[in-house]
C-alpha cells in the first residue's frame, strides 16, 4: 500500500520560513517525479515545485528564488524549504509522486496546512 506522509506545516509570520517533508513508501519510486502542489481556498490546485529522480527541478514563477525543493532518492523523500514567506503562500500543500512511463502511477499525500500571517 502506497503512503505519502507529509510533515512540517504550520503558522508563520510573513518573512519567515517553513520546511515541508514528504516520505513515500510502498512502491518503486525510481524514475518518478516528486513534487509539491498547493491549493488555497477558492482556488485551483497549482504546481509549486517538482524534481525528477535525476535532480532536474521546476518551480512556479511565484516561488522562484524563495522556495527550494530537494529529493533524497535512497530514502524516497522530498522536502520543500520555504523562505521569505508571504501571506499569499497560505494554502494546503500536497506532496505528489508520479511516473509518466510504464508502469504509470500518480499518488498524492493528504495535505499539510501552511498559514502565513501578515
Amino acid at each position: 500500500q502506497v503512503q505519502l506522509v507529509e510533515s512540517g506545516g504550520g503558522l508563520v509570520q510573513a518573512g519567515g520560513s517553513l520546511r515541508l517533508s514528504c516520505a513515500a513508501s510502498g512502491d518503486n519510486f525510481s524514475g518518478s517525479i516528486m513534487g509539491w502542489y498547493r491549493q488555497a481556498p477558492g482556488k485551483q490546485r497549482e504546481m509549486v515545485a517538482t524534481v525528477t529522480s535525476g535532480g532536474i527541478t521546476d518551480y512556479a514563477d511565484s516561488v522562484t528564488g524563495r522556495f527550494t525543493i530537494s529529493r533524497h532518492n535512497a530514502k524516497n523523500t522530498v522536502d520543500l524549504q520555504m523562505d521569505s514567506l508571504k501571506p499569499e503562500d497560505t494554502a494546503v500543500y500536497f506532496c505528489r509522486v508520479r511516473r509518466v512511463w510504464s508502469p504509470r502511477y500518480d499518488y498524492w499525500g493528504q495535505g499539510a496546512q501552511v498559514t502565513v500571517s501578515s
